[in-house]
């Protein structure tokens, strides 16, 4: 069965992001659905490649039960690009706070 795959966007990828997308990593496996799911994080802005989430998110969702340490701008742009182009189902895109 294909994996449907999800793309959480803000500006930088090291907040908003990653923070989604660990929330609904952690929620897709408490109801059993992570299994048909890949997820991802991107920023619309090379700010921040190569770094993890901001240590404010990090706090603040351990807080809540969630572990975002692993997640946020891992990949160059053009990979990121690429991403984007060729296998999003959804992209989600987050502004603001």
């Amino acid at each position: 069965m294909k994996k449907t795959r999800i793309l959480f966007v803000c500006m930088g990828n090291i907040c908003r992001s990653p923070s989604a997308e660990g929330v609904l990593r952690q929620q897709a496996q408490v109801a059993q659905l992570a299994q048909h799911l890949e997820f991802d994080s991107a920023g619309t802005h090379a700010y921040h490649i190569g770094e993890a989430p901001d240590q404010r998110s990090i706090k603040h969702a351990q807080q809540r039960g969630y572990d975002i340490r692993g997640l946020g701008t891992s990949k160059n742009r053009n990979e990121r690009s690429r991403y984007c182009a060729e296998k999003r189902s959804f992209a989600i895109a987050k502004r603001g706070s």
